[in-house]
């Protein structure tokens, strides 16, 4: 009886993809298509599988599954369809949505391009995110298939947001949130104070959560691989270009001091400037200080200093001092963001609370900041992905991205967090000479 299941189903998927082969150019008029290269992962990786541009590359393993994500905003049946490549007959796929899964077989187009085979439908889909997963079951050829295009239409696809005419690299990455403090207008800040916890679970490689951001650089921490994280402080030139061989002498950053085991690099492609950081292996759960000096100096200078204070140790570090010439200024622009810099890893969810937000300023009085207002960029605010939100949560604000949940916080939302009414206690005073 499975042989005859079995020889029943192959013989039903042949006969559905010669048909849509030859009526390619005819589907459903609400059919749309969903480039696999800008929302596909792979969710357990093989040895030579890879998502590019073009969609599933190298396709050879059995054990490694390829995963594409869509949202859809309404409610209704879902039809599915892949647009593929093969170079054998013979193969045969599995697909999976929604708690079903379908077996496929993928003849070779008979024009020699790419044809479309009919996956199956979804009865009464939710609104929502939608995850399609694909695994090799029999090859023949050299890989399974060479899969460019998720097709989907039905009454629930109506209004859907997925990464289209877009970069595929940034819509792979995910949205990036920010949160900004405001700093009232009748102080001067001089230093800004801000406490970051990152989720247990919620860390994975290619996270950055920024603690302390100003108008010129960052300051906060990195998960740069399974076995590296690091304290990462930069500051930007003011001459705008994203090669830091083309900066002007007079327009470089320039390094003061360092911290005991800080690396000191220039950096770019993201405009250019100096770079600092400590290789040290911070654990989420945990809670770290983070405190910056922004103050002018002579001949055009504004100094940038920054300390980092980890639990584990119980001491203020220094991480570096760094000097920005052509620059006269205090400390603006105060805010923190969480992104992900690898776009191999934009399935998976970062968050992270960043509380208990301080200002001392050039009077000598620590002032707290209450206020805040929530942003995205623009792979979340035109629609790309819909996978990010921040806000109020426990005793300060949060951020949160990537992984393909279903709740959203609206772009432009403004949050007034509780009081603490208790300043940060860290002797300024002695402070500066911690580590010379």
């Amino acid at each position: 009886m499975k042989k005859i299941a079995l020889i029943f189903i192959v013989i039903f998927s042949l006969i559905n993809t010669y048909s849509l082969t030859a009526q390619s150019d005819a589907l459903p008029a609400d059919t749309k298509k969903i480039p696999l290269g800008g929302n596909s992962y792979l969710k357990v990786r093989g040895a030579s599988e890879r998502v590019t541009d073009k969609g599933f590359q190298a396709w050879t393993n059995a054990e490694s599954i390829f995963s594409t994500y869509f949202r859809v905003n309404g409610e209704g049946d879902l039809r599915l369809y892949l647009e593929y490549g093969t170079d054998a007959d013979g193969n045969g796929i599995e697909v999976a949505c929604k708690g079903k899964t379908f077996s496929l077989a993928l003849p070779a187009p008979r024009t020699g391009k790419d044809t479309v085979v009919y996956i199956g439908t979804i009865e009464n889909c939710g609104a929502g995110y939608v995850e399609v997963d694909f695994r090799g079951k029999t090859r023949q050829g050299k890989t399974f298939a060479t899969p460019s295009a998720l097709l989907v239409g039905g009454r629930a696809a109506e209004s859907m947001n997925y990464v289209g005419d877009f970069s595929y690299y940034w819509g792979r990455r995910g949205p990036s949130v920010h949160i900004s403090y405001r700093i009232p207008s009748e102080i001067t800040a001089e230093w800004f104070y801000n406490e970051v916890t990152v989720l247990k679970g919620f860390d994975p490689t290619g996270s950055y959560f920024m603690a302390n951001g100003f108008s010129g650089g960052y300051f906060g921490m990195q998960v740069n691989s399974a076995t590296e994280r690091r304290i990462l402080f930069s500051v930007w030139s003011p001459y705008e270009t994203d090669n830091p061989d083309q900066i002007p002498e007079e327009y470089r950053v320039k390094l003061v001091r360092k911290g005991e085991g800080v690396t000191i690099n220039d950096f770019g492609n993201e405009g250019s400037g100096g770079q600092s950081f400590l290789v040290y292996n911070w654990k989420a759960g945990n809670t770290y200080r983070f405190l910056n000096r922004i103050r002018p100096v002579e001949n055009g200078y504004t100094e940038y200093t920054a300390y980092f204070f980890a639990p584990e140790t119980g001491r203020w570090r220094l991480i570096a001092q760094w000097r920005r010439p052509k620059t006269q200024s205090y400390y603006k622009g105060a805010h923190s963001f969480l992104e992900n810099f690898d776009n191999n890893m934009g399935h998976v969810t970062r968050k992270a609370y960043y509380r208990n937000q301080w200002v001392y300023t050039t009077d000598g009085q620590w002032v707290e900041l209450l206020d805040g207002k929530f942003t995205v960029d623009a792979t979340g605010r035109p629609g790309w992905r819909m996978d990010y939100k921040g806000g109020l949560e426990g005793k300060g604000f949060f951020l949160q991205n990537c992984g393909f949940f279903n709740d959203y916080v609206p772009a432009d939302t403004e949050f007034r967090r509780a009081s603490s009414g208790k300043p940060p206690k860290v002797n300024l005073k002695k402070i500066e000479g911690i580590e010379k």
